[in-house]
């Protein structure tokens, strides 16, 4: 290899954050710094974490009597109200082979979880089959759902169960606006960001179609067939999963941090994380691709792979697993105060909040388990958080705020939350 081609140390070291081992390695040493009082806005109280494991497990007890639980995926949103949305396509559809039943899967999680930020309290989705009303997450998840099987991110009419990339470049802010149902009396957070996430969606799979057309139009679901391609033995680590979204979705995310050439995606600056390299003072998260790994895969199991090593993501950094550590008084903010203002995503506050998020999540999951009488084989964290932290994180905020809404208020650009 010749000097050109070898990596700088800078673009050497920003690839070690593109991994779920960053993430939870950087978030553990900021619960570290809040055991240790270092922290600028939180305290850690390590004995409120029984409490709130009971929290949990009230919660998993009531949704799951069996404790037969599904993993955190986006596939339960799509489920929403007890229709089997996507099971009504998968037997109505005419695939040919499992393989363009998985790309189509992978294109409908794909779109769907990069809507899938904060809708904001007052916005409602109305589904015409059903007549129910939809709200948060399901409801971006059924209004996306509706989209995508109407054919409005298909480019073939015959088609319609499919993502091209030149119907995402052009998408616009307005059409998403008119899928999900947005007005005046009717807003929706981040619509104009949500459709700008599209748009560099459909450039990057358009100009790549090495990675996203190799069997295909270029399509998100193109994914499928390079994750694929990386079993031994039909089984596929979940780890992979995320490290294809991370290496070949990068360049979707807003200009944020870049190092070495590399884009880092969902990645912030804290003072206090430590690294030897040009990565100091950086930590990541990966919210939204880690989400998508863990809604990638069902569709992989149903093509006949094996998912292995699940636990190797982490716990997703978002404000009802983080509501429920401050909800339950695992943390605390120093500054009451801070409970009244908004705080910018790239906020100190902001990241120690994820942070610690990831952290607790890796250190409630064992309790969790303790308490329902698993091993850890049998429960990995992505059935904690649907059981679960989760679900737990939206009731308390119910029970304590009237309108559900979370214990701290974000300004995102509905690209983060």
């Amino acid at each position: 290899m010749t000097d050109q081609q070898t990596p700088s140390p800078e673009t050497q070291a920003a690839r070690t954050l593109l991994s779920a081992a960053a993430v939870r390695e950087r978030s553990h040493q900021l619960l570290q710094a809040g055991l240790d009082g270092r922290l600028q806005h939180f305290t850690v109280d390590l004995s409120r974490l029984e409490p709130c494991a009971d929290e949990v497990v009230a919660t998993i007890r009531a949704a799951y009597p069996s404790l037969d639980i599904p993993f955190h995926a986006r596939w339960r949103h799509f489920a929403a109200g007890g229709h089997e949305r996507w099971g009504a396509v998968m037997h109505g559809a005419s695939w040919e082979s499992a393989a363009d039943m998985g790309r189509a899967a992978f294109d409908l999680a794909i779109v769907s979880v990069l809507l899938d930020a904060g809708a904001g309290a007052q916005w409602r989705y109305e589904e015409g089959r059903t007549g129910e009303t939809y709200i948060r997450s399901e409801g971006l998840a059924v209004a996306s759902f509706d989209m995508f099987v109407s054919g409005a991110f298909s480019s073939r009419p015959e088609d319609p169960f499919r993502v091209d990339a030149d119907v995402l470049m052009t998408l616009t802010a307005q059409d998403l606006a008119e899928g999900f149902q947005v007005s005046d009396g009717n807003p929706l957070v981040g619509l104009e960001g949500r459709a700008a996430l599209l748009n560099r969606l459909g450039r990057v799979v358009a100009t790549n179609p090495d990675i996203f057309g190799q069997v295909d139009d270029p399509r998100p679901g193109g994914l499928f067939d390079v994750i694929a391609a990386t079993t031994e033995d039909d089984r596929i680590r979940a780890t992979a999963i995320l490290e294809a979204l991370l290496t070949h979705l990068g360049p979707i995310w807003p200009g944020r941090i870049a190092l070495g050439g590399v884009d880092l995606g969902d990645t912030w600056r804290h003072p206090l994380v430590e690294a030897p390299d040009a990565t100091k003072g950086l930590i990541p998260f990966h919210k939204l691709s880690q989400w998508l790994s863990y809604s990638l895969i069902e569709p992989l199991e149903w093509a006949g792979f094996s998912v292995v090593e699940v636990d190797g993501l982490t716990g997703l950094p978002e404000y009802r697993n983080g509501g429920l550590f401050l909800d339950t008084g695992v943390i605390a903010l120093k500054d009451r105060g801070d409970a009244d203002r908004a705080h910018a995503v790239d906020s100190p506050l902001v990241v120690e909040w994820r942070a610690l998020t990831v952290a607790l999540l890796d250190r409630i999951a064992e309790p969790i388990r303790a308490k329902l009488g698993f091993a850890a084989a049998d429960f990995p964290l992505a059935k904690a958080l649907e059981g679960g932290t989760w679900a737990t994180g939206r009731r308390l905020a119910k029970e304590k705020r009237g309108d559900g809404s979370p214990p701290l208020s974000v300004i995102s650009d509905g690209t983060v939350f």
